[in-house]
């Protein structure tokens, strides 16, 4: 893990540190998984980022105005949370066009989440697909 993020994360309570660190995890076990290169990790708009060639950015944060749950954010302009919604209505809480929003609480696994973080890590060959080839 980067320096900055791991500074990041440390200013957090610690189930957030948990939660971003399980989902970073997640992130770089899908994009091994799919082959899909190196994973770049960066702070960007002080949030941790992940982009890998042929993807599109994924961050993800804790913010203190909303202490119990963490966000997963998408690029708005694309289909993803869209798309989302439509194949995981009930599994996850969403912010507009923007955001998965995963409780503190919550155990991450790879299921729905691993699909989610896949098909944003593989967006641009999957975009012109029915719900993004799922």
């Amino acid at each position: 893990m980067k320096a900055e993020i791991q500074a990041k994360f440390a200013t957090y309570p610690a189930e957030a540190q948990r939660l971003l660190n399980a989902i970073r995890h997640l992130i770089l076990a899908v994009a091994e998984e799919n082959d899909l290169g190196a994973v770049e990790e960066t702070l960007k708009w002080g949030e941790a980022s992940y982009l890998v060639k042929g993807g599109t950015t994924i961050r993800m944060d804790w913010k203190p105005k909303d202490p119990d749950s963490i966000k997963v954010y998408f690029h708005c302009q694309t289909r993803l949370i869209e798309t989302f919604r439509e194949i995981y209505r009930d599994e996850f809480a969403y912010e507009g066009k923007r955001a998965i929003v995963v409780p503190l609480d919550a155990a991450i696994k790879e299921g729905p989440l691993g699909h989610c973080l896949q098909m944003a890590l593989k967006y641009h060959s999957l975009k012109h697909r029915p719900l993004l080839g799922a």
